[in-house]
C-alpha cells in the first residue's frame, strides 16, 4: 500500500513498466541467504564430515571380515548425519522466519508515491527515502537531501557523521544520523556491501567461537593420535601370533572406535541449534550463532533507559510557562486545559504547533507534543533547520519570519542557575521527561547556535514504564549480572526510573561531568548514567571490556549503535531503528527486556551442558587410547571386540551425553573450558583404562580359547562399565529424578546382557567365571572411589563445594520457572483462540 504521495517531477521514481524490465533483466536486489547455508550445503556439511570419514573406513573394513554385529557403530553415521541435518535446518527454519520479521522494510518512491517493500522488491535505479535511524541497504546516489547526515562507522570506522548533499555518492551499510533525504539506487543485490553485511551476520555458523575452537584442538589432536595408533596395534597383534586378517581388523577397529568421540561434534552443534529455536520461540532473532556462546559469559549488561526500561511512546503530561525574565509562570497548560489562553500561552502553543509542522520525522517526544496539541494549520515558511541529535541534545527550526525556535535540554539550552534549569531539575528527579522550548538569538545552523535562548516554556512528559522490567533487573541481580543504565536523558530522570524499578542507582552520575582521568574507574564503580553521548556509550563499553567484563549493550537507536557494535554482545529492540537492528548480535523482535533473563540463561545452559559432554567423551577417548597402547606394550591380545566398545560407547557416553545436553543449566560460564575438560577427563580416562587392563591380566588365561576366552573380556569390559558409569554419575551432579534415572537404566541393561544367554551369544560375552566378574567388579569400584575423589578434589580446588542435589532453592526457582512459562503458554493460546474467533468468515461464493 502506498504510504504518502510526492510531487517533485525529478524524483518521481520508476513506473510499474520499468519495474518489471530491470527484474527481468536481473537488476532486482536479490539478497544471498539469510542463514548462511542452502538445503543442499547443509546436508553435505552434515554427511561428508572428519568423524564420519574414520567411521566409514572403519565400518568398511569390519563389514569385509563378515561380522555384521560389530558393524553396529555403523548406525553413528547416520544417527549423526541425520540429527545434524535436522536440527540445522530447524535452525536455518527459525532463523529465515524471524529474519523476516525483523527485516527493514524501505520506503520505495516510485511514481510520486511511497511504497514500504520488501527489500527484495527493490530494482536498480528505485529511489529509496532515507529518515533518521534508516541504515542505507543499497548503494545509491542522493537525489535530496535536508539537514542529512549519515554515520559511516560501519564502512570507516569513523564515528562523526558525514554530511550528505544532493549528488554524493553513498554506499550501503552506513545510516542516516540526522535529517532526511533520497536517493537513487546505483548497485543492488550481491553487488552492494549490504548484502555482504547481510550474508555475514545471518550466517548460521560456530565461527570465532572459543568453545568450537576447544573441541576442533581436540578433534584435530584425536585425529593425529588415531593413524599411529592403528598402526601399532595392526604390528602388536601380529606380534603377540595373530594371523587371522579378521580378527586383526576386529582388534585394530575395537582399539579405534572409541577413540572417536563421535558424538561430541554432533552434541556441540546441536545444542547450539535447539538455542537458535528455543530462543527463536521468545521472537528472539539471533544474527549470529555463537553470539549464544557469548550470553554465559555476560556480566554486566548496559541498559539503555528509553525502549528498554521504559517504553517508546511518551505522554504529553503538562506546559510549564515561563515568564519573559525566565522565572516560572503561575499557571500551567494540561492536556485537559479548557478557556482563554493568555498571550504567553498562545506565544508557546503556536511555537510548538509549526516546530511539529516543520519536522518532517517526529521522533516520540514531537509525537506525544502533537498528540496533544496540534500541528499548525498555516504553517510557516522554514528557512534552515537542525535536527535533533544525541550529541546536540536539542533541534530546532528558523523560520523566514525571522523566528529561531529551538526545543530540547533544559541543562543544554538553560543557564546553569536559571529557574527553568531548577524546575526542570526538580521535575526529572521524578522520573519525568522535561524539554524545554525557547527563542534562539541566532539561526539554528549557525556555528554558534544556540546562542543566547529565552525560555518560553517547559515540556513535561511522562515516561511509561515497561511492566517487565522490575523482574528482569531483580533476576540479573541474583544471578551477579550488574547492570547500569546509560541514557542520554537527564541524569536525575534516569536514576528516578532506575529506583522506582527497585534497583539500587546509587548517585546517578552526569557523563559530562567525568573527568578523563576519572573515567574508568567511574564507569565500573556507578551504575546510572545520564547524559551520556553516543561516543561515550562507545567509551564506556571499552572501559568496562578492559577492566574485564563481558559486556551486553541493549538499545533501540541511533545513538546506541556505536555501543552495540563493540559490545561483546549487542541486544536491540525489534522496533528499533533497521540499523540497531543491523549490528546488534541478538535482536528482541516483541521488545520484551523480559527475554534477556532466557536469553542469557540459554547461553549459560548450552556452554555448561557442552562442558559435561565433553568430560564425558574425552574420558572414553582418553580411556580407549591408554588401552590400545598398553595392550601394544604388553604384548597381548586387544581385549575387546567393536561390539563391547560400541554398546559402551551408546549407553554410557553417547545416550547419557545427549540427554544431559538439554536441560537447564544456570552454571555462571568460566574461561578455560579446554583446561577445565582435560583435567578431568585425563585422570579419570587413565583410571578407567587401567582398572580395565588390569582386569583384563589377572583374569587372562593364554589357554582358555573359543567361548572360554571370553571370560577375560568380559570381566575387563565389567571393569570399564563401572569405571566410566561412575564417571557419568560424577559428571551428571547435581542430581534430579531423571538424572538418577539416566544412570541406573543402562546399569540395569548391562544387567540383562551380561546374565542372559541370548544377549551374552549375541554381544561374544561369557560372565560364567564368577571370580573372574568379582575380579573385574572389585576393580572396577576402585576406579569410581579414585573419580570420586577426583572431583571432589577439583571442585574444592575450583573455589567451591561440589553440590551432589539440586539445592532446594533452585528446585524451587525452577518450579516457579516452568510455571510462569506454561502460564505465558495458555495465555498464548487463549489469545491465538481469540484472534481465530474475531476473524471475519469468508463470504460464500
Amino acid at each position: 500500500m502506498p504510504v504518502s504521495q510526492h510531487g517533485d517531477p525529478r524524483t518521481l521514481g520508476l513506473n510499474e513498466d520499468e519495474v518489471a524490465a530491470r527484474r527481468e533483466a536481473g537488476q532486482a536486489n536479490v539478497l544471498p541467504p539469510r542463514s548462511g547455508r542452502s538445503v543442499g550445503e547443509i546436508v553435505r556439511a552434515n554427511v561428508f564430515t572428519r568423524i564420519n570419514a574414520l567411521l566409514g573406513i572403519l565400518f568398511v573394513l569390519v563389514m569385509a571380515t563378515g561380522s555384521w554385529i560389530n558393524g553396529a557403530f555403523g548406525l553413528l553415521i547416520v544417527a549423526n548425519s541425520i540429527i545434524g541435518i535436522i536440527q540445522e535446518l530447524r535452525a536455518k527454519h527459525t532463523l529465515d522466519s524471524l529474519a523476516v520479521v525483523g527485516e527493514a522494510r524501505p520506503h520505495v518512491r516510485r511514481e510520486g508515491r511511497e511504497y514500504e517493500l520488501a527489500q527484495e522488491e527493490i530494482v536498480l535505479d528505485d529511489i529509496l527515502i532515507a529518515k533518521p535511524g534508516d541504515q542505507i541497504i543499497v548503494d545509491g546516489e542522493m537525489v535530496e537531501a535536508f539537514n542529512l547526515e549519515l554515520d559511516e562507522s560501519l564502512l570507516t570506522g569513523e564515528s562523526d557523521p558525514v554530511a550528505k548533499n544532493a549528488g554524493d555518492s553513498i554506499l550501503s551499510g552506513s545510516f542516516v544520523a540526522s535529517g532526511t533525504g533520497a536517493y537513487r539506487a546505483t548497485s543492488v543485490g550481491k553487488n552492494s556491501y549490504a548484502a555482504q553485511l547481510t550474508a555475514e551476520a545471518s550466517k548460521f555458523s560456530l565461527v570465532h567461537s572459543d568453545l568450537q575452537a576447544g573441541i576442533n584442538r581436540i578433534l584435530k589432536t584425536i585425529t593425529w593420535i588415531l593413524i599411529p595408533v592403528g598402526i601399532l596395534t595392526i604390528v602388536g597383534q601380529i606380534r603377540v601370533g595373530e594371523s587371522d586378517w579378521r580378527a586383526i581388523i576386529l582388534s585394530v577397529t575395537g582399539a579405534l572406535v572409541p577413540m572417536i568421540p563421535e558424538g561430541l561434534v554432533l552434541i556441540t552443534s546441536t545444542a547450539f541449534a535447539l538455542g537458535v529455536i528455543r530462543l527463536g520461540r521468545r521472537k528472539c532473532l539471533v544474527n549470529e550463532l555463537p553470539a549464544i556462546e557469548g550470553l554465559a559469559h555476560v556480566d554486566v549488561v548496559c541498559a539503555d533507559k528509553t525502549g528498554t526500561l521504559t517504553e517508546n511512546q511518551l505522554a504529553f503530561s503538562q506546559l510549564q510557562l515561563l515568564k519573559a525574565d525566565g522565572a516560572l509562570a503561575d499557571s500551567a497548560i494540561r492536556t485537559d486545559a479548557s478557556g482563554d489562553r493568555s498571550e504567553r500561552e498562545a506565544l508557546a502553543t503556536e511555537a510548538l504547533r509549526q516546530l511539529a509542522a516543520a519536522d518532517p520525522t517526529p521522533n516520540a517526544s514531537m509525537a506525544a507534543i502533537i498528540e496533544a496539541i496540534g500541528i499548525a494549520k498555516d504553517p510557516w515558511a522554514v528557512q534552515s533547520a537542525q535536527p535533533f541529535t544525541s550529541a546536540l541534545k536539542w533541534s530546532g527550526t528558523s523560520f523566514t519570519n525571522g523566528q529561531n525556535w529551538v526545543l530540547g535540554a533544559p541543562d543544554v539550552l538553560a543557564a546553569h542557575n536559571a529557574p527553568a534549569a531548577e524546575e526542570a531539575s526538580r521535575l526529572a528527579a521524578h522520573g519525568l521527561r522535561v524539554l524545554l522550548l525557547g527563542e534562539a538569538s541566532v539561526a539554528v545552523t549557525d556555528d554558534a547556535a544556540p546562542g543566547d535562548v529565552s525560555p518560553v516554556s517547559l515540556i513535561v512528559l511522562d515516561q511509561q514504564l515497561r511492566p517487565d522490567a522490575g523482574p528482569t533487573l531483580e533476576y540479573f541481580a541474583s544471578q551477579d549480572v550488574q547492570v547500569k543504565v546509560i541514557s542520554g536523558d537527564n541524569a536525575a530522570s534516569v536514576g528516578a526510573v532506575a529506583e522506582s524499578l527497585g534497583m539500587d542507582a546509587g548517585d546517578p552520575v552526569d557523563a559530562r561531568s567525568i573527568k578523563d582521568e576519572d573515567w574508568d574507574r567511574t564507569v565500573n564503580n556507578s551504575r546510572v548514567f545520564g547524559r551520556v553521548t553516543p561516543q561515550q556509550k562507545r567509551s564506556m563499553v571499552a572501559a568496562l571490556q578492559k577492566a574485564g567484563h563481558t559486556v551486553a549493550m541493549t538499545g533501540d537507536g541511533v545513538n546506541d549503535v556505536l555501543a552495540l557494535k563493540d559490545a561483546d554482545l549487542g541486544v536491540a529492540m525489534g522496533s528499533g531503528t533497521s540499523a540497531t537492528r543491523s549490528v546488534a548480535k541478538i535482536v528482541l523482535l516483541d521488545d520484551k527486556f523480559a527475554t534477556l533473563p532466557y536469553v542469557v540463561a540459554e547461553g549459560r545452559r548450552v556452554l555448561s551442558n557442552i562442558e559435561r559432554v565433553a568430560k564425558l567423551f574425552l574420558t572414553k577417548t582418553v580411556y580407549s587410547s591408554i588401552l590400545a597402547i598398553l595392550v601394544l606394550l604388553f604384548s597381548v591380545p586387544f581385549p575387546f571386540q567393536p561390539i563391547h566398545v560400541t554398546i559402551t560407547g551408546w549407553f554410557t557416553i553417547g545416550i547419557p551425553a545427549f540427554l544431559l545436553s538439554l536441560p537447564r543449566n544456570n552454571d555462571k560460564a568460566r574461561p578455560h573450558f579446554v583446561g577445565r575438560v582435560m583435567t578431568f577427563g585425563l585422570p579419570s580416562g587413565l583410571a578407567v583404562a587401567v582398572a580395565s587392563f588390569t582386569t583384563y591380566m589377572l583374569v587372562r588365561n593364554p589357554d582358555f580359547v573359543g567361548a572360554h576366552g571370553a571370560q577375560a573380556p568380559t570381566a575387563a569390559l565389567l571393569a570399564l562399565i563401572i569405571g566410566s558409569s561412575w564417571v557419568l554419575a560424577v559428571v551428571a551432579r547435581p542430581y534430579e529424578w531423571w538424572k538418577i534415572a539416566l544412570i541406573l537404566l543402562p546399569l540395569a541393561g548391562y544387567g540383562l546382557i551380561f546374565n542372559l544367554d541370548v544377549t551374552q551369544r549375541i554381544f561374544m560375552l561369557d560372565s560364567s567365571n564368577l571370580d573372574a566378574m568379582l575380579v573385574g567388579t572389585l576393580i572396577g569400584l576402585v576406579a569410581a572411589v579414585f573419580i570420586e575423589a577426583l572431583w571432589w578434589f577439583l571442585g574444592i580446588r575450583g573455589g567451591k563445594r561440589p553440590a551432589i542435589w539440586v539445592p532446594r532453592e533452585e528446585r524451587e526457582a525452577a518450579r516457579k520457572q516452568r510455571q510462569l512459562e506454561h502460564e505465558e503458554f495458555m495465555l498464548q493460546r487463549r489469545e491465538k483462540k481469540e484472534h481465530r474467533r474475531e476473524e471475519p468468515v469468508p463470504a460464500a461464493d
